[in-house]
């Protein structure tokens, strides 16, 4: 059995993980009780855009009118897109699903749009060159993807506000593929039927468009017709689907106006009231002016393959001090009074994070599920026990491997992988379990960068000579490594 050396509660053995960690998370102060929190807190009060503009969700709209119209009973359908220029969507991407998400819950229709057809072309908004040419297979690979992501997200998104007490109305959620109305369409047949619709000079006055003309690289025709594409998308889905408001990151202006723009010109009755509105979310950076959600030069995604719930805790407990109440707002739908709550008790005594770890658990929550964040708060007191939150449960090798289970760092191996184990030289088993390099393991081994075991041993191996040695493992199936500071690997042999 595994105890912790600073240990100020025992628990039965008999109790299941989930008990575990629900009693550890009452049990710990550092972490205010949100539950409680959110049960005596009033709701948001103001229409669904006047509320996302206090949650820093808005940036522009192309009619001020839409904060009366969503202040009503009048219901609104949706849509935000998506190119499949990665297998995954990230932090970026979030925000305009977070806009959704906030209308969803209140009973108006959303759809999420994969650019199965405009991720050929390219767009070119934010950029200051064109994009690498995608292989179609790759392309196809990312469709399916991050459709599958965008379903996820909203019905994780409902689960995720019904855990949190709010009063969630029904609605339509839906993701589509734009690839599936342009593979109808033929060059001809547009410019002969839109074409006439379409005003060059808006065209090269937008920003996206004027930046990349003046730049040495100049533009391209694909990138150049891109609005267009995205235009008619939202004509698309505004004459099929009912579709009248479209969400996008704030470089999306130019291209949501081309859409309203384009509907406006098409509408056979110009009495007719039922307008559409774009929406863009505000650019979301940190103190320093970098985009938001690159860690070490990477892109934090919401697939838990290419950023584990675990590294997604760990992301957002260290978000500096002054982005967590934004993020707070932006990212959870906890009440901003509990958020306000939340953060002035944050700020008693920064050191102890207690709005990022709120913040961790909830984002996790979201995005991986109910419960999940909890998880990734117990593991992560195991992993970092500090005198402030103490690692406080007597666990064994299986409850350890239960708990790690959705952390994404659980690796498995097997003994007869090793034919000669008791042999096995410690740099060799570390190379094949990180994937590190030998020679990056065997510096960090002679700079005594290891640890291993639940006591944290330092290995210092400058001649690389010391053997893998079962003795460090939990109940003979559970090895424990750290890698410099923050870099764990959990192993599970059997």
């Amino acid at each position: 059995m595994l105890t912790s050396s600073v240990a100020q509660v025992r628990l039965s053995n008999r109790m299941s993980l989930r008990q575990v960690i629900r009693r550890l998370s009452s049990a710990a102060s550092v972490v205010p009780s949100v539950q409680e929190l959110v049960a005596q807190a009033k709701p948001d009060a103001g229409g669904v855009m006047s509320i996302l503009q206090s949650r820093h969700l808005i940036e522009s709209v192309t009619n001020d009118e839409l904060f009366d119209l969503t202040a009503t009973d009048k219901k609104f359908k949706l849509y935000c897109g998506a190119d499949p220029s990665a297998p995954s969507l990230h932090l970026g991407n979030l925000l305009p699903l977070m806009v959704l998400l906030n209308f969803a819950i209140r009973g108006h229709s959303v759809v999420g749009l994969v650019g199965g057809a405009t991720g050929a072309v390219g767009d070119p908004s934010g950029r200051t060159s064109e994009r690498q040419e995608m292989a179609d297979g790759t392309r196809i690979t990312n469709v399916g993807h991050i459709e599958k992501q965008m379903t996820t997200f909203f019905s994780r998104g409902i689960e995720y506000a019904k855990s949190r007490n709010f009063p969630v109305e029904d609605a339509t959620r839906e993701v589509q593929n734009n690839y599936n109305w342009w593979k109808d369409i033929g060059m001809l047949e547009f410019l002969a039927k839109y074409g006439r619709h379409i005003r060059v000079t808006q065209m090269l006055a937008r920003d996206s468009i004027s930046s990349r003309l003046n730049s040495a690289e100049g533009l391209g025709f694909n990138e150049f017709t891109y609005q267009i594409l995205q235009a008619y998308d939202f004509y698309h889905l505004f004459k099929v689907e009912g579709v009248n408001i479209q969400v996008g990151g704030n470089d999306q202006w130019g291209n949501i106006t081309a859409g309203v723009d384009l509907i406006s010109r098409l509408k056979p009755n110009k009495d007719d009231k039922n307008d559409a509105y774009g929406v863009t979310v505000p650019l979301l950076t940190t103190p320093s002016g970098e985009k938001f959600g690159k860690s070490a030069g990477n892109a934090v995604f919401i697939d838990s393959e290419m950023t584990t719930p675990y590294q997604l805790y760990q992301f957002f407990i260290n978000v500096p001090d002054e982005m967590v109440q934004r993020l707070l707002r932006s990212f959870t739908l906890l009440p901003i009074e509990v958020i306000d709550k939340v953060v002035e008790s944050s700020q008693k005594d920064p050191t102890l994070r207690k709005a990022q770890r709120v913040l961790a658990r909830e984002v996790v929550d979201l995005l991986h599920g109910p419960g999940t964040g909890d998880e990734m708060a117990y593991i992560s007191s195991f992993l970092f026990n500090t005198p402030d939150m103490p690692f406080q449960d007597e666990v064994s090798a299986d409850k350890l491997i239960k708990a790690f289970d959705k952390s994404g760092i659980l690796h498995h191996r097997q003994f007869s992988d090793y034919p000669n184990i008791d042999d096995l030289k410690l740099s060799t088993l570390l190379a094949d379990i990180t994937g590190k390099s030998k020679r990056e393991i065997k510096n960090l081994l002679a700079q005594g960068a290891v640890y291993v075991g639940t006591d944290r041993h330092q290995v210092q191996d400058p001649d690389d000579i010391i053997l893998f040695d079962k003795e460090r493992l939990i109940d003979d199936k559970l090895l424990l490594v750290r890698l410099g500071k923050n870099n764990y690997y959990v192993v599970e042999w059997k």
